[in-house]
């Protein structure tokens, strides 16, 4: 969907400042039906007490108490001189301040900010796609026109900027200080509605199959939660990530850097557009005033994300940790079953909606995704795909290709993925089994609270091996068989075929993989040459047609001289021959029943399967460079790259035309060269966890 027509469905909504998007009732705020942090009891006491009498409470690395789901974290303003870390010194500049708000639109939570705060925020990114599904009805004053027009070479005419009401001014700067923690949003006490404060969950989880203790948010806060304007029961948050540090953020500082948060802010988006669920991006605020200690001295960033919900599987690894587990990390509480009850009857009423939810599974994967770090902290419940680190796409096939440089032994690699599913479901139900098991013994009948208060130590032993055993069996047979099932549906698309047949993994997909694979072709390129494959061509009157055609397949690999072009050619005209086959055999059946002509409409459904653009990872590096470089001009060039990872299958780049490229208006020669293979440098790079 372009941008013209985003915004033509985000005009339709009626436009409030952000201090002014509704709450859902307190029956869909997370933080009103879990167990906050006791130190934190409520929103009230915390702003009346916490935030000037011992903020740094919500500062320090520590243990929550067993029963706590949550904490209330103000977004802090940020240190730098560790010593001067006290009370009055954090007092002063928690943002307990009422401030004025935006337009005349009674807000919806009132905001706060610091008299001594005033660290300088830049808006360089924002997201329509987000806002078009997720926020149609958030007023982003004249953010899109302080962005200006995305474009990858400087532009001929500079834009003529037009004059912006102080009215769009002003909901503009309120949209980046909230965003950039600068302002809270809060609603301490409240007679016309629920109370409300940013929180930041506990979570704990098994890291490279170590189990770790206690995690949590370390550098996530989240700021808000509203409905969707066309349907309340759909609620979405808003969460700020690098925004500093909370109870959870154990030695490390609770930032983020640029470079990381342009990765995870691009691909979000890129992964929603090849219909892979994943967490939403909407915007980056950059603070070019503060410095950031990683493997070099970089910028901070922070990042506003959004979902339904953040929850993983360390929340409830968190509530029933394994026994007997030695692990190397900051402690671990005690099981406390109440709270997993209280958080496993949540998800299943509000977050995972039971009666419609979709267990479709296996996108990412066909797709050539590879996330890097899949421990169990870092896999949501939604099946979202969510904290993206170390991430690739893949280029020259390598189905045994680790993303992840502190990934040693290979843990995460691309083809361990779906196996990486099945351990973290696996860890999910040794937490959930006590639950399970104690339902199966009242004859599979809901718990009620305080169910295992004066349960022996055998007999939550009993319930947590009879839960296992009642489930394992059934979960890891469905788990296979979905994503086999899933998978082979999405080769299939990406092959413009319709029909299931058993045969094709075994004849079609899997010989085709290891062609790519020996021969070092580019696996998006590859399935993206395919879309215009046409049966035709295996004609002997067409040899010509099909010779130029396998060259172009193997142009995309960046070693044609170390091939024997003669075998494999061999090799592509002997599988394009069962392919065609496989192809004819659909001509005259159901699947395509109502198309006028099937070869086109095969083809069009191909290439709406297999992106023209992927967001490499040299493509990444190079956008990275160019804000760090110059913001202004940098901030364009990833709007454009944002573009075009929403619209990837779009024919970026005149495709199709033999036009050479030399010959190209500017920005349509960039286009092409941002759809390539890139510098031979980059295959197979490895990024770093670092962010």
């Amino acid at each position: 969907m372009n941008t013209l027509r985003a915004r033509s469905i985000m005009a339709s909504f009626c436009k409030v400042p952000i201090s002014s998007l509704p709450l859902p009732p307190s029956s869909h705020i997370v933080t009103h039906n879990l167990t906050p942090d006791p130190v934190t009891p409520s929103t009230a006491e915390f702003f009346s007490d916490v935030l000037p009498n011992k903020p740094s409470i919500q500062r320090r690395a520590r243990l929550l108490s067993k029963e706590a789901h949550f904490s209330y974290p103000d977004p802090p303003a940020v240190i730098e001189d560790k010593a001067g870390y006290i009370e009055q010194w954090l007092s002063e500049r928690e943002a307990r301040h009422p401030s004025s708000v935006s337009g005349q639109i009674q807000p919806s939570l009132n905001k706060y900010t610091s008299k001594l705060r005033d660290r300088k925020r830049e808006l360089i990114g924002l997201s329509e796609t987000c806002l078009r599904d997720c926020l149609p009805h958030l007023d982003v004053g004249d953010s899109f026109e302080v962005l200006g027009k995305p474009a990858l070479v400087p532009l001929i005419e500079e834009e003529v900027a037009s004059a912006s009401s102080p009215k769009a001014e002003a909901i503009r700067q309120e949209l980046v200080d909230v965003l950039s923690g600068h302002t809270v949003l809060m609603a301490p006490e409240s007679s016309s509605g629920p109370s409300f404060a940013p929180w930041s969950t506990r979570y704990s989880g098994h890291q490279f199959g170590v189990w770790a203790g206690q995690l949590g948010d370390g550098r996530a806060i989240s700021i808000h939660v509203t409905p969707h304007p066309e349907n309340a029961e759909t609620t979405y948050e808003l969460q700020l990530k690098g925004a500093g540090r909370t109870p959870f953020s154990r030695t490390a500082d609770g930032l983020a850097v640029l470079r990381s948060s342009i990765r995870e802010y691009l691909c979000s988006e890129a992964m929603h557009a090849l219909s892979i669920p994943t967490t939403r991006s909407l915007s980056l605020v950059y603070l070019p005033d503060l410095p950031v200690i990683r493997e070099r001295t970089e910028t901070a960033c922070i990042f506003t994300r959004v979902a339904e919900t953040f929850i993983r599987i360390g929340n409830f690894e968190a509530l029933s940790p394994p026994s007997n587990s030695f692990f190397l990390g900051g402690g671990q509480q005690d099981a406390d079953y109440e709270a997993l009850r209280q958080l496993g009857e949540w998800i299943a009423r509000r977050v995972l909606k039971l009666e419609g939810i979709d267990w479709e599974a296996g996108d990412a994967w066909a797709y050539g995704f590879m996330h890097g770090v899949m421990n169990t902290d870092n896999i949501s419940v939604l099946g979202l795909t969510i904290d993206y680190g170390p991430y690739a796409f893949m280029d020259v096939f390598d189905s045994y290709h680790i993303c992840n440089h502190s990934d040693g032994e290979g843990r995460y690699a691309y083809k361990y993925q779906p196996n990486m599913i099945v351990y973290a479901c696996r860890a999910l139900l040794d937490a959930l089994s006590p639950l399970i098991g104690a339902e199966a013994a009242r004859g599979n009948k809901a718990v009620q609270p305080g169910w295992a208060s004066s349960a022996t130590s055998e007999t939550l032993v009993s319930w947590r091996t009879v839960g296992k055993d009642l489930s394992k069996t059934e979960m890891e047979q469905i788990l296979e068989e979905t994503c086999s099932i899933e998978y082979g549906n999405l080769m299939r698309k990406r092959l413009g075929l319709r029909r299931q047949e058993k045969t094709d993994q075994r004849e079609i997909v899997q010989p085709l993989l290891d062609m790519m694979e020996a021969q070092q072709l580019d696996f998006h390129g590859t399935f993206r040459r395919l879309a215009f494959f046409h049966t035709g061509m295996v004609k002997e009157d067409n040899s010509e047609k099909m010779e130029a055609f396998i060259k172009g397949i193997l142009s995309g690999t960046p070693d044609r001289d170390r091939m024997d072009h003669g075998k494999v050619t061999g090799e592509w005209l002997a599988w394009l021959d069962k392919y065609s086959a496989r192809i004819e055999s659909e001509r005259h059946g159901g699947e395509w029943a109502g198309e006028a002509d099937f070869d086109s409409a095969r083809q069009h459904a191909a290439k709406s399967a297999n992106p023209r653009f992927v967001l490499r990872q040299w493509v990444l590096e190079e956008v990275i460079k160019k804000v760090e470089g110059d913001p202004d001009s940098g901030k364009r060039i990833m709007a454009k790259v944002m573009q075009m990872a929403c619209n990837p299958f779009e024919p970026w780049g005149a495709e199709g035309d033999d036009i050479p490229s030399d010959d190209l208006p500017a920005e349509i020669r960039e286009e092409r060269r941002l759809c390539g293979l890139g510098d031979k440098r980059f295959l197979g790079f490895q990024c770093s966890c670092s962010s």
